[in-house]
C-alpha cells in the first residue's frame, strides 16, 4: 500500500495572488493543444489558419471555464445554487464539470464555425485528438488536490490518505486513526485512461484520412465508455451519492448521451456520408 502525503493545492503565492496546481495543469493541457494544433496547421492538416486557431483556443478556454462551472453547479450542486445564487461565482471554492466544459466547447465551436463560415465537425475532428491531454492533466490536478478518491480496495496500489486532511475518508474508522482505508487512486486511473490512452487512440485513428464526424464520434464514444467504467471505482459525489440502484452515479448518467451521440456520429460518418479525404479537415499526425 502507498501513503498520500498532503500537497498544498496552492503552488505559488504572491501577496493576495494564489496560483493553484489545478490551474497550472489546465494551462499545460491548453499549451500542449496549442503546440500540437500549430504543428498540424504547418503540415496543412487543418482548415483553420494559425491566427484562427489561436482565437479558437482563447474562446475555448472561456467555454471550458464557463461551461465547466455552470455544469458543476447545475448537475452537482443545484440545491446550493437555489439556496444561494452567488454560489455560482465562488469559483475559488472549487467545482468544475467535464460534461459542462464539453458543452461549453461545443457551443463555442458552433459559434466560431458559423462566424468564420467553416464546417462545425471539421473543427471538432481537428481538435478532438488534443482534448485528452487537458483531461489527463486535469486529473493529475485532482490528485494533487487530494479530491475524487476511489472506493476502498485491497489491491497493492491502494493509497491511504491522512485523516487530518481528509476526515471524510476516515469517517468509518476510530477517532484516533491516522490513515484512511486503502483507496483506489481513481484520479490516476482517469489520467491514464481519459488522458494517455484516449490520446493515443485518437492520434492513431486520425493518422489516416477519415470521413467527417468519425474522429469526433470516436472521442465521444470512447470517453463515455471509460468514464462509465471508472465510475465503478470512484466514490460518488458526497452531496449526491448514488442516483439510483445504489451504483449509478451522476457521471454515468451524463456520459450516456455522449455514448449515444458518439455511436450515432460513427454510424453517420461511415454509412450515412460519402467517404472523403479529410486531410484538410482532420488531424493527421506523423
Amino acid at each position: 500500500m502507498f501513503h498520500y502525503y498532503y500537497i498544498d493545492p496552492v503552488a505559488i503565492s504572491i501577496g493576495p495572488l494564489h496560483i493553484r496546481w489545478y490551474g497550472i495543469t489546465y494551462l499545460v493541457g491548453f499549451l500542449a493543444a496549442w503546440w500540437l494544433g500549430h504543428r498540424e496547421i504547418k503540415r496543412q492538416a487543418s482548415i483553420l489558419t494559425a491566427p484562427q486557431y489561436d482565437d479558437y483556443l482563447f474562446y475555448s478556454v472561456m467555454g471550458v471555464i464557463v461551461g465547466g462551472r455552470l455544469g458543476y453547479v447545475i448537475f452537482y450542486q443545484f440545491s446550493s445554487l437555489v439556496r444561494d445564487p452567488q454560489y455560482l461565482f465562488r469559483v475559488w471554492e472549487g467545482g468544475m464539470s467535464f460534461h459542462g466544459g464539453l458543452l461549453g466547447i461545443i457551443g463555442i465551436t458552433w459559434i466560431f464555425a458559423k462566424y468564420h463560415q467553416l464546417h462545425f465537425f471539421a473543427i471538432c475532428d481537428f481538435i478532438a485528438p488534443f482534448v485528452p491531454i487537458g483531461l489527463g492533466m486535469g486529473r493529475i490536478g485532482n490528485f494533487i488536490n487530494g479530491e475524487l478518491w476511489g472506493l476502498p480496495t485491497n489491491l497493492p496500489w491502494g493509497i491511504r490518505v491522512p485523516c487530518i486532511h481528509f476526515p471524510h475518508q476516515c469517517r468509518d474508522l476510530v477517532q484516533s486513526a491516522t490513515w484512511s482505508f486503502p483507496l483506489h487512486p481513481s484520479q490516476i486511473y482517469e489520467a491514464l485512461l481519459e488522458g494517455l490512452f484516449l490520446f493515443l487512440i485518437l492520434r492513431i485513428f486520425s493518422a489516416r484520412p477519415r470521413p467527417m464526424m468519425a474522429t469526433s464520434g470516436l472521442f465521444l464514444l470512447t470517453y463515455a465508455l471509460i468514464r462509465i467504467t471508472l465510475e465503478f471505482f470512484r466514490q460518488p459525489d458526497a452531496q449526491l451519492g448514488y442516483i439510483a440502484f445504489n451504483w449509478i452515479t451522476m457521471g454515468q448518467v451524463l456520459s450516456i448521451p455522449m455514448f449515444i451521440a458518439g455511436l450515432a456520429l460513427l454510424i453517420i460518418a461511415n454509412y450515412g456520408l460519402p467517404q472523403q479525404n479529410q486531410g484538410s479537415t482532420n488531424c493527421n499526425p506523423t
